[in-house]
């Protein structure tokens, strides 16, 4: 398994470059921000071990754009500092773990292995959908770019809606992860709050970006992305 290291002290570095290739790693570093990122777009690592304080640009920002580029492969965030606001920050970030200085090396292969078990599965910061996007972290959501007021459980179901694309969900699955052991399959209020997403998130006269399976329950639709370049009667799937 190949595995970056972003770490700009020497010494540290070096110390984890020779205990991963004890451990059967192959071992890329990177001292600077940007060489982190470009590195982090050229291969295709396993997992990359970042700290936080860099020069050129931090943790965060390494993070944030390897995620912006469609780059998944877990991250390990290490720092000396203990601020629970900067944890929070690097995991929003897009980070998958986060482990304070001084550690365990131990503990550090054992953070690592996990990450890999888990694989690079696409965990985008924000989510999208045609015009609309959803900030989990900030618990925003924006339509052509304007901000558009959610109640909770409107955002919670668009949440949820978001995370699984192109999927039919049941009614009773949507009430196991929006609502609670008060409401059941039977209740409306599903279809009661679908109703308040379109209207407060469709445009006039196009689809509705939740769609109805009758009989089942909603799917969220990814509508095709057309453009100069795609003839006429094609379209190509929209991420």
């Amino acid at each position: 398994m190949r595995v970056l290291v972003v770490e700009d002290d020497e010494r540290t570095a070096a110390l984890l470059r020779r205990g991963l290739i004890e451990e059967g790693y192959a071992v890329d570093l990177a001292a600077e921000g940007p060489e982190a990122v470009w590195r982090g777009c050229e291969v295709d690592y396993d997992a990359i071990v970042l700290d936080l304080m860099l020069p050129g640009l931090d943790g965060f920002e390494v993070c944030a754009q390897l995620r912006a580029r469609g780059r998944w492969a877990p991250v390990l965030m290490l720092t000396a500092r203990v601020d629970v606001d900067d944890r929070i920050r690097g995991l929003d970030a897009g980070a998958d773990d986060y482990l304070p200085k001084p550690f365990s090396f131990g503990e550090l292969t054992a953070r690592l292995r996990a990450l890999v078990r888990r694989g690079a599965d696409q965990r985008p910061v924000i989510l999208t959908a045609a015009a609309v996007r959803l900030d989990p972290a900030a618990h925003r959501v924006w339509r052509h770019g304007e901000p558009v007021d959610l109640s909770a459980k409107e955002f919670a179901l668009l949440h949820l809606l978001l995370r699984h694309p192109e999927q039919v969900l049941t009614r009773t699955f949507i009430i196991d992860h929006v609502w609670d052991d008060a409401f059941d399959a039977t209740s409306n209020v599903v279809d009661q709050y679908v109703r308040y997403l379109r209207r407060k998130l469709d445009d006039p006269g196009a689809p509705s970006l939740v769609e109805t399976i009758r009989g089942v329950g909603y799917r969220l639709r990814i509508p095709p992305a057309t453009g100069p370049n795609t003839p006429p009667g094609t379209a190509s799937a929209s991420g």
